[in-house]
């Protein structure tokens, strides 16, 4: 039986709308961390008795033997995870459900699921062979879709500045590019690396900018990733009691008389990020507008007039 559900409020929805993203560090129990990398298994020493090299041969043979299990496309999350599985209890923990009916829906589709290894120095040593950071790419191919998919980000051990944690683009996600497009990018004004406790889980719009790390260390680096997809419109499925009528005023804008309050929804939806241009970084400020209105259903909402003044197109009177 599913647990109560710990829904994200108003302010936590704004800032995944500008952001892309929400960031929970040590959320998942301990005991559901060991029982994942339990029954994910580990992959064995690169070099055999004979010194030779049969990393793929035992990566491919560690897909095969893990515990996790194969979900087909398409799936209904809360039927895709054993109850008594790592994954079944991480899902159903009260704050990842809410958080994940917030975004995509009560009856969220897996879209797929990986488990990314960050392999230690020893396996490129062994081929010798560089090692190189993941390229920087946004997932799948050109999605213009105001709906969106979430990839949930899950970090079951402990992971230092020195294990390569995936970075990302905090912003990027209404910059739409294809998949590969931003390869050559590899360091870009305001990316975060992801440095973690155990049990650290990030949702994220599927547009984030993103890419895996170097693993300096001689320990593997787990990250397990799930991709939902929504199967309802994602039309105010969170908490919305906080929402009051102070939240869809307009409020006076460059000349003012007192200070914006930081925590207002239009200051999370137009607080820039390191990497914003003077002149296309108002743009994701119109993106970011555009993506709450399609959030509350609401097709009049702005913040600082910033959509308005561009729709303004009064008609002549007959």
């Amino acid at each position: 039986m599913m647990n109560d559900c710990v829904k994200l409020n108003s302010r936590e929805m704004a800032a995944f709308a500008a952001d892309g993203l929400l960031r929970f560090d040590g959320v998942v129990p301990d005991l559901i961390n060991q029982q994942f990398l339990a029954e994910a298994g580990r992959v064995d020493n690169p070099n055999g008795e004979d010194g030779s090299n049969r990393s793929s041969t035992n990566l491919a043979n560690f897909m095969a033997h893990s515990k996790l299990p194969a979900v087909t496309p398409g799936t209904v999350l809360h039927t895709a995870y054993k109850e008594t599985t790592a994954l079944g209890e991480l899902v159903r923990l009260p704050v990842v459900r809410g958080a994940i009916e917030s975004l995509v829906g009560p009856e969220s589709l897996v879209d797929h699921h990986f488990l990314h290894l960050a392999l230690p120095s020893s396996f490129y040593e062994a081929t010798g062979t560089p090692q190189r950071s993941q390229h920087t790419h946004q997932d799948s191919t050109i999605d213009p879709r105001r709906a969106f998919d979430i990839q949930l980000f899950y970090f079951p051990h402990d992971v230092g500045p020195e294990m390569g944690g995936t970075r990302y683009v905090p912003g990027t996600h209404l910059r739409i590019v294809s998949e590969s497009a931003i390869a050559r990018y590899q360091n870009i004004r305001g990316q975060q690396h992801v440095v973690c406790p155990a049990g650290t889980l990030i949702f994220m719009h599927h547009g984030i900018w993103h890419g895996g790390g170097i693993n300096r260390t001689n320990e593997f680096r787990y990250m397990f990733k799930i991709r939902l997809n929504p199967s309802i419109p994602q039309v105010q499925l969170w908490d919305t009691s906080d929402l009051s009528a102070h939240d869809f005023e307009q409020r006076p804008i460059f000349f003012r008389k007192e200070p914006t309050n930081p925590t207002d929804i239009a200051s999370l939806l137009t607080r820039p990020q390191p990497w914003f241009e003077g002149d296309t970084g108002r743009l994701e400020y119109i993106n970011r507008i555009r993506f709450w209105r399609y959030l509350l259903g609401d097709k009049n909402f702005d913040a600082d007039y910033w959509v308005t003044r561009i729709e303004n197109e009064p008609s002549a009177s007959v």
